[in-house]
């Protein structure tokens, strides 16, 4: 059994090609993505409604919006994250630094054990 099983997975990423390819990674390993926001306000709304078990945050949105107060959020109900993103954890808002780093370009086996790593499962089967 994969260790994403029957995880619920809120994705924000606002470019749509890697959303949908985000989407069929998570649910080929197991996963339930229970929604796809492609902005702030989207991801907040989908957050009130989802009630995710984690989130995958990607760094900068459309818009000049980073995905800072969807974090911040996050953090306020304790689900955990992985923040996607080229940027270094020195480079990142300290606020941003509570989610599990995942440099981008990653392989889908990197996605699976940083999703594993933020919940405690362990990924040795991811």
């Amino acid at each position: 059994m994969s260790a994403l099983q029957d995880l619920r997975v809120l994705v924000v990423e606002n470019d749509e090609m890697s959303a949908a390819l985000l989407q069929m990674q998570l649910v080929h390993s197991g996963a339930l993505v229970v929604g796809l926001a492609a902005s702030v306000a989207e991801a907040l709304r989908l957050l009130e409604e989802a009630n995710p078990d984690v989130a995958l945050l990607d760094y900068r949105l459309a818009h000049n919006e980073t995905s800072e107060p969807v974090a911040a959020a996050l953090a306020a109900r304790g689900v955990p994250f992985v923040l996607a993103t080229g940027m270094t954890a020195e480079q990142l808002p300290v606020a941003m630094r509570s989610g599990v780093l995942l440099i981008k370009p990653y392989l889908s086996a990197e996605l699976s054990k940083a999703l594993a790593r933020a919940v405690g499962r362990s990924s040795a089967s991811a």
